[in-house]
């Protein structure tokens, strides 16, 4: 979804915290593009390579996404499906090396974003 796709009676600010998830989760799992494919991925798995700490920091940057959906009144099963998202990345993505290739495939923080343009859609 663009920009342009947003509904036209939105509110600014909650244009505004849209911009500011989409950025965060492409900054975090898309920023990257391999070189000669069209694979993407972010700092999420490159974060998860810093022993311990790596993890939780992206969980922490990932929580902010959950943060804004429940500022702009996206419902509980689906905040519950968000936390569901960053938990299982934090997790799995501690596991040494497994984890780093989880991290570059899973993407929590696009699913998250999605979820709040599905909501934004949804009841705007």
């Amino acid at each position: 979804m663009t920009t342009d796709d947003l509904p036209a009676d939105l509110p600014p600010g909650k244009r505004d915290s849209i911009e500011r998830v989409r950025t965060l989760s492409t900054l975090m799992d898309d920023a990257i593009r391999v070189p000669g494919t069209d694979y993407r991925f972010g700092l999420d798995p490159v974060m998860g390579l810093l022993p311990v700490g790596g993890d939780a920091l992206s969980a922490v940057i990932s929580l902010y996404i959950v943060l804004e959906g429940y500022l702009m009144g996206v419902p509980q099963d689906k905040l519950a499906r968000m936390v569901g998202n960053v938990v299982l990345d934090a997790v799995v993505g501690s596991i040494p090396v497994l984890g780093t290739l989880f991290d570059a495939f899973w993407k929590a923080n696009v699913r998250n974003a999605n979820l709040l343009e599905e909501h934004v859609e949804q009841y705007a």
